[in-house]
């Protein structure tokens, strides 16, 4: 915290009385990067509102692909577990996971307004744990995962989102 401090051209002081704790200031700063991402993912997906797969697709390709090229990701995932980020992603990652999903879900609402709600924050959900799961231990390509993650979820969308 001294270090950000310095960084911010703050007190710790200061620093602890925005955010409370080093843990909040974390989850804060996790959030906060997320914003951008979530801002490709949603773009992604207004790109291809015709095509709903396609859609789901290319905003996870997106997310990966951007993930996978961002120093702050880069240093999250070289932490070992014992004071960085990568628990506020992982272990102690539900209220990431929360709004990262609520995000989502007002993107999939807002591009299929004929979903249900609660098919629409199911598809969220999943593809937010997917998205997750991928970025900390990632397999194949970015275009890759987001095929296999289509292929996998494909009749769900077609479904969920009205288009079967």
């Amino acid at each position: 915290m001294a270090d950000i401090a310095d960084a911010a051209g703050v007190s710790r002081q200061t620093l602890y009385k925005e955010f409370g704790s080093r843990d909040e200031f974390a989850q804060a700063l996790v959030i906060h990067e997320g914003e951008r991402f979530l801002d490709a993912v949603d773009a992604a997906v207004r790109e291809h509102l015709d095509n709903p797969r396609a859609a789901v697709g290319a905003a996870l390709e997106t997310f990966l692909r951007t993930a996978g090229e961002d120093p702050l990701v880069r240093i999250l995932l070289s932490d070992d577990g014992t004071g960085g980020l990568l628990p506020f992603v992982t272990t102690q990652g539900m209220p990431v996971v929360q709004w990262a999903t609520a995000r989502l879900t007002a993107t999939i609402e807002d591009g299929w307004p004929q979903a249900p709600p609660r098919k629409a924050r199911l598809l969220a959900e999943a593809l937010v744990r997917l998205a997750i799961s991928h970025v900390t231990a990632p397999g194949d390509s970015p275009a890759a995962t987001a095929a296999q993650a289509g292929e996998l979820l494909g009749p769900f969308i077609d479904e969920a989102l009205g288009v079967a």
